[in-house]
């Protein structure tokens, strides 16, 4: 089996240490989302379906290839973890956000739909309530065509003020 460097050096279980059990489970859930055939191993029709989900429906093979082989081998959990871990080291927290955003945002406009963020947010791992949504809104208001800065979002939760326009 090959692995990557941080697992090869240090012992599969190393790459546990770099997180809070709270962060392993959360990964855990993704990791789950993603591996959308449930065999325990992340390939490129996960990847394809996962996507399509969230709306990208013409994903290139040569795309998912790239993203599988990011990985020295089968994406399996501990893998799955690592290779977050590794993007993650020495990662600013805002970058790490802002990047997290930009899945859904492909054309780069640095917002997305109102409409998209709320739906995210109240059916997927930890569900924000009506009230939490409520909460977002009021210090987080959409613009007149839906649309929510999501870059202002990741300054504040960084920072924990808004940024000065």
């Amino acid at each position: 089996m090959s692995c990557s460097l941080s697992i090869c050096e240090g012992g599969s279980s190393n790459v546990f240490s770099m997180f809070e059990q709270s962060q392993i489970q959360e990964y855990k859930e993704a990791f789950t989302i993603i591996d959308q055939n449930r065999d325990g191993i992340i390939s490129k029709d996960d990847l394809r379906d996962v996507l399509a989900t969230m709306g990208q429906l013409n994903v290139k093979n040569e795309e998912l290839e790239a993203m599988v082989k990011e990985a020295s081998g089968p994406i399996n959990f501990t893998v799955f973890l690592t290779m977050f871990g590794e993007k993650l080291k020495g990662a600013d927290p805002e970058d790490v956000i802002v990047s997290a955003f930009k899945v859904l945002d492909p054309e780069g406009t640095g917002s997305i739909k109102k409409e998209f963020l709320e739906e995210l947010l109240t059916t997927q791992c930890d569900r924000f309530t009506p009230e939490e949504m409520t909460n977002l809104w009021a210090a987080f208001p959409p613009d007149v065509a839906g649309n929510v800065d999501y870059k202002n979002i990741c300054y504040v939760i960084t920072h924990g003020e808004d940024k000065e326009e």
